[in-house]
């Protein structure tokens, strides 16, 4: 093995890597009681749709554009969709990913882990609005990152698929969906998954609602309903099972996957923000197949039959004026990846 492989090369091979991630539906979202750590067990049928954030991860060094009367180590800029929404802090999902990356890079000598990097964000999914647009940033900046210092796949340092997975975890509970993308179950906080087969690819029309949701808000919402109506709390089997839907899924048959959508945190979303009733009204007015809150939401889902029912749909919600913007999409979609690469040139 050579001394390279072990403790990296010299100089870095990429200038930047730009990888993307994928957003999501939550087909199924069983909520149970809340654990001790304060998070809720979860049994949810993710899948992941076209619409998808694009992550560059640049070194400053390696751009010639490195300040030194500026010590950062990290500069930010983000575009797309809701750009002006998105945390250009170390708060945000996408650089704690690097920062686990370099971590890594340091302890494995690589020599432009200190490095001053700028990230830029290309969003194409709606934020705050329970599609995992931060964590799908996230993905795909653990992705460009990891390209970025172990250019080497034969690296024995250069993180795996499941190391990856174990600090996507760590990042937020939808990271770990995001980087695998398809259509997986997921139970635990989300974060432990299991793939699943399917058939045809799903059209849907997409709400969004600017307000926002907390999801930390809507989980509490939920809690106090259950606690003030115990009867209500879902026990057993019931007509929207993941199992039931998952046959459906691999029938590859729509009708059928949307009679089973099913969204526990729907209700509290709803009791939150009323106006989301309005929409789903329309939703189904306008001729889809159902419709269903988004994660936490506010965001709304609406499963179509086709690609141009899909722009009907939405369309016709814009319209009536049930959403501050409408978009389609289709399911499922890939895993994240990386889509370009510049190399450092002499």
């Amino acid at each position: 093995m050579s001394v390279s492989h072990i403790f990296g090369p010299p100089e870095p091979k990429y200038r930047s890597v730009t990888a993307s991630a994928h957003g999501k539906v939550n087909l199924h979202l069983g909520v149970g009681p809340a654990r001790e750590d304060g998070y809720h067990e979860l049994d949810t049928i993710f899948q992941a749709v076209s619409l998808k954030e694009e992550v560059t991860v640049a070194l400053r060094e390696a751009q010639g554009a490195q300040d030194t009367a500026d010590p950062t180590p990290c500069t930010w800029s983000v575009s797309g969709f809701d750009s002006h929404l998105v945390p250009q802090d170390p708060s945000n999902l996408a650089w704690k990913a690097v920062a686990a990356i370099q971590d890594l890079a340091r302890d494995a000598h690589v020599a432009w882990a200190d490095a001053g990097v700028h990230i830029h964000i290309d969003k194409g999914i709606p934020v705050a609005g329970g599609m995992a647009g931060g964590s799908a940033d996230a993905a795909a900046a653990l992705i460009a990152a990891t390209e970025l210092y172990f250019p080497d796949p034969r690296s024995p340092r250069r993180p795996d698929r499941a190391q990856l997975s174990e600090i996507a975890a760590d990042l937020g509970a939808d990271v770990p969906f995001c980087l695998l993308g398809g259509t997986a179950r997921g139970t635990g906080k989300g974060e432990n998954l299991m793939p699943v087969i399917t058939q045809g690819t799903y059209h849907w029309a997409i709400a969004t609602d600017k307000r926002g949701l907390s999801t930390p808000q809507v989980f509490k919402q939920l809690d106090q309903q259950r606690a003030a109506a115990p009867e209500a709390s879902p026990k057993g089997a019931r007509a929207g099972s993941p199992e039931a839907l998952i046959t459906a899924l691999r029938a590859g048959n729509p009708a059928e996957v949307g009679k089973l959508l099913v969204n526990d945190l729907q209700a509290p979303a709803i009791s939150l923000l009323s106006s989301l009733r309005e929409t789903l009204k329309a939703a189904e007015e306008a001729g889809a197949i159902a419709a269903i809150v988004s994660g936490s939401g506010p965001t709304i889902a609406m499963l179509c039959a086709s690609a141009d029912d899909a722009v009907e749909v939405a369309t016709a919600v814009s319209v009536a004026g049930k959403a501050s913007s409408t978009m389609t999409t289709s399911s499922p979609a890939a895993a994240a990846g990386v889509i370009k690469r510049e190399e450092v040139r002499e």
